[in-house]
Parts: structure tokens; sequence; C-alpha cells
């Protein structure tokens, strides 16, 4: 049998300065690895899979951070909680500023779905008010979208047909920013406790460690 327990290192002999600088540099790299991600995102424009797989990297990374700034695992598991907000807010936010910023508004008629009848990956045909085919279609990936044939909406465009239409009520750079903003701030939150009670149980000498007992 084992049990774990927490012991006492000698020598634990940890510079306060040193911690603190530590500390600053974990925030600054979730600092970085958001505003890195939604530059990605922007250069990545029509390539979502590239700013998931970089964000997930680096929301990884700040996790492993904070369990070496924390000496410990609880915080570091709490840090993925705002590390999803990070990842979906940098991936998120450049298309739709994108659309926010050059995008064009085109009044709409739903005429087709290529699910119709209650299935999933919903690709509708667009007829503009005016007349004549839009040439691109709205596209829902769930089973249960807001549309249906015969429905009036108004729809964004970019006109280099690089980020896909939407619809305009879906376009919110603002909140997707918001988004970003709040797993940031929720990073910092926890970084900056996890450095003081971190430096507490290195100065301690406390680990986890393992012991057989019969």
């Amino acid at each position: 049998m084992s049990a774990v327990s927490m012991t006492k290192s000698r020598g634990g002999d940890v510079g306060r300065g040193a911690y603190v600088l530590f500390t600053l540099a974990v925030v600054g790299v979730g600092w970085l690895v958001a505003a890195l991600n939604t530059s990605i995102a922007y250069l990545a424009l029509g390539r979502d899979v590239v700013p998931i797989v970089t964000g997930f990297v680096g929301c990884l990374v700040f996790v492993v951070l904070m369990r070496f700034l924390h000496h410990a695992w609880w915080l570091a598991a709490l840090s993925v909680l705002p590390a999803v907000f990070v990842l979906v807010g940098s991936v998120q936010y450049a298309p739709e500023a994108a659309l926010g910023h050059r995008g064009v508004r085109v009044d709409v008629r739903i005429t087709a779905d290529s699910a119709a009848g209650g299935g999933t990956n919903h690709r509708f045909t667009l007829t503009r008010a005016s007349g004549g085919s839009l040439g691109e279609t709205l596209d829902y990936a769930g089973s249960n979208p807001d549309w249906a044939v015969g429905d009036r909406l108004t729809v964004v465009r970019d006109p280099e047909g690089v980020v896909p239409l939407e619809a305009a009520s879906d376009v919110d750079p603002g909140g997707r920013l918001a988004t970003l903003v709040m797993g940031v701030a929720g990073w910092t939150a926890l970084a900056l406790p996890a450095g003081r009670r971190g430096f507490v149980r290195r100065r301690a000498g406390r680990r986890p460690a393992v012991r057989a007992t019969p």
C-alpha cells in the first residue's frame, strides 16, 4: 500500500524577488498567448483550425506554468476554465472583426435548405431581396437553426471572400473581444494568488511525497 503525504524538504530557500518576477512572467505569458493567437487568427482568416491548434498549445503551456508557479495542481486545473474563454475569444474575434470592418450587409431571403426535414449541417441558399442568387450559402452546423426556407434576414458578407458570411445578428466582435478579455483577466486573477501561495509552499519546503506503508 502507499499513501500520499505532505513532507518538508530541507533548504527551502526561495528568493521573494525572484518569485515575484516568476509570477509576473507567467501573467505576461497569459497575455502573450491571447495576443499572439489573436494575431495568428487574423493571419489565417478562413482557416480556423490553425488558431485552434496554436491556441490549444498556448493554453496548455499556461496551465503547465501555473502548476510550477503554484507548486500544486488545483489552481492550474481552475485555469482551464478561463483558458476556454481565451481560446474561443482569440479564434472567433478575428473573423468577426473582419466582417465588422469590411463586411457588406445584404438583405436576403432563404430559398432552400440542404438539410430540410430535420438534418444537421444546414446550408441555406440565399437570394437577394432585389433579385438574383447571392452566390454564397449561410451555413449552420447544428440541428435547430434559427432560420427556415422563406425567412428574410440581413447577412454580412466579406467582399474578399475569405471569411464565410454570417447573419448580421450573429456578428458581434465586441462580444468576442469581451470573451477574450474575460479569459485573460481570469488567468491574471488566478496567477497572482498562485504566485503568493507557491512562494509560501516552496519557502516552507512543502511538496507531495509518496511513501510506502505496510
